[in-house]
């Protein structure tokens, strides 16, 4: 007899699965004070902690879609970053099953001389994809991004 907890364990793969995740940033008064500590080889302490992430878990299977919702500085964007590489974190795990594009910004990577099909491929060939892979994802990036 299996309990739920054998069957979750059973089940899909986490694309994503975050462990504890956090991500603290140093908050120095003035540039001098950063330089100071650097100096003293941390020995003094010049900065605030700034958590923009705390103990975060999230497991994100494939398929599933997710929104990610707050306030401005709640931690949104250095969460995104972190999951397609671009921080690291301070503690915890990230894990990441197969490749990451980051699109974090209305207009990242947009070309406006560009039709919507060229900024797509153009995209792509940015993130390491061939010409055959974006050609397979093609329709499900137009459906998915509405711009069809």
């Amino acid at each position: 007899m299996s309990s739920r907890r054998n069957d979750q364990r059973n089940g899909p793969e986490p694309v994503i699965s975050m462990e504890n995740l956090s991500k603290i940033y140093p908050i120095y008064d003035s540039p001098a004070r950063k330089l100071l500590e650097f100096l003293a080889c941390r020995k003094i302490r010049l900065h605030r902690e700034f958590w923009a992430l705390r103990e975060i878990n999230l497991e994100v299977n494939q398929g599933d879609a997710i929104g990610i919702i707050g306030v401005n500085g709640s931690g949104k964007s250095t969460l995104l970053q972190i999951v397609a590489g671009i921080l690291q974190h301070n503690a915890g795990i990230c894990r990441v099953k197969g490749r990451v594009a980051a699109l974090l910004e209305l207009g990242a990577r947009f070309n406006p001389e560009f039709t919507g099909r060229e900024n797509v491929y153009m995209s792509g060939a940015i993130n390491g994809f061939t010409r055959e892979e974006m050609e397979n994802r093609f329709e499900a990036i137009l459906e998915f991004a509405e711009i069809g």
